[in-house]
């Protein structure tokens, strides 16, 4: 049986993309922050946070664009925690970003099940903007020109970091926070306030991921519904070298991989769910084989700032 027909290969490119974006925001907050200095291990506890965010905004509000600022909202209260303890305070990057994570997962638990008790409540669908007459076309037009907003936004966000890191002053002092920090504050830019900054964007764009997962594509808020989403996303980060499409590329990939279970079974394929379920970490590791020996990483990377200290 061929699996390259119309319907195996429009379902696979919309599972990537509803299960690649969130690692898409997430993977270009992580990048940011780690230009700027910052590995930010907390990124699954800030997906988690909008998640939640997200769907208790958008189901008290009935509005999905609110319950998009709710999620970013959320993220970016979980990286203020980062900025506060890492950035300002210094303390170890590694062990406050596995805390954060870790008091997320239990905290959004306990507050879903003090909202909803053993309920599952559902938000209706978010609708898609169909670019005509592009999404007409046979095959193409579903799978490139008819999605939600969001989708469109993020991928307009590569174009723009992308354009930021070359072409702008901010990109080069994001460059420099991470790489030579003291050049920096030598030049008299803030690098507190540049990596702090670059961190809250990162819970931003974290939490919009979340919020996406669980607003536009589940509908559904589930506890830990992240999966790890959070730690492929820092693979993809430092794979990307700082290339922002990479980011896209390696997003797709990984959805694709996550999304493989639903398309196979449009094909007709009975393939025992564990085994698709491992494909995006199989997927990690090999990768992580091939390309891990050379990924270019900030100099300073997780090492904290202390002005006039040598």
């Amino acid at each position: 049986m061929s699996l390259l027909t119309e319907s195996f290969l429009i379902a696979l490119f919309l599972g990537a993309v509803a299960a690649g974006v969130p690692l898409l925001l997430a993977g270009l907050g992580e990048q940011l922050s780690e230009k700027a200095g910052v590995l930010n291990i907390g990124l699954e506890g800030m997906i988690l946070a909008g998640a939640y965010g997200g769907f208790l905004v958008a189901w008290v509000s009935g509005s999905m664009g609110l319950g998009f600022v709710g999620g970013a909202g959320a993220g970016a209260l979980v990286a203020a925690f980062m900025v506060v303890f890492c950035v300002f305070l210094g303390l170890n990057q590694i062990v406050i970003g596995i805390a954060l994570t870790l008091a997320v997962e239990g905290l959004t638990a306990i507050l879903h099940f003090v909202q909803f008790s053993r309920t599952y409540p559902r938000l209706d669908g978010m609708e898609s903007w169909a670019i005509w007459p592009l999404s007409e076309l046979p095959v193409a037009g579903p799978m490139f020109f008819d999605h939600n907003p969001v989708v469109y936004l993020s991928v307009l966000l590569v174009a723009v970091f992308a354009w930021i890191y070359r072409s702008t002053h901010l990109g080069l002092s994001l460059q420099a926070a991470g790489d030579k920090p003291a050049a920096l504050d030598a030049a008299g830019v803030d690098v507190t306030r540049t990596r702090g900054l670059a961190v809250l964007t990162t819970g931003v764009l974290a939490g919009a991921g979340g919020a996406f997962m669980s607003v536009a594509v589940a509908g559904v808020f589930i506890p830990f519904m992240s999966h790890g989403n959070g730690f492929i996303a820092i693979v993809l980060a430092m794979l990307a070298r700082g290339r922002p499409l990479w980011v896209l590329g390696g997003a797709l990939l990984f959805g694709a991989s996550l999304s493989m279970t639903t398309a196979l079974q449009v094909a007709g394929v009975n393939v025992p769910t564990d085994v698709i379920q491992m494909l995006p970490f199989a997927m990690v590791m090999l990768v992580l084989l091939i390309a891990g020996r050379r990924a270019s990483l900030p100099q300073a990377l997780g090492e904290s700032f202390v002005r006039g200290a040598r």
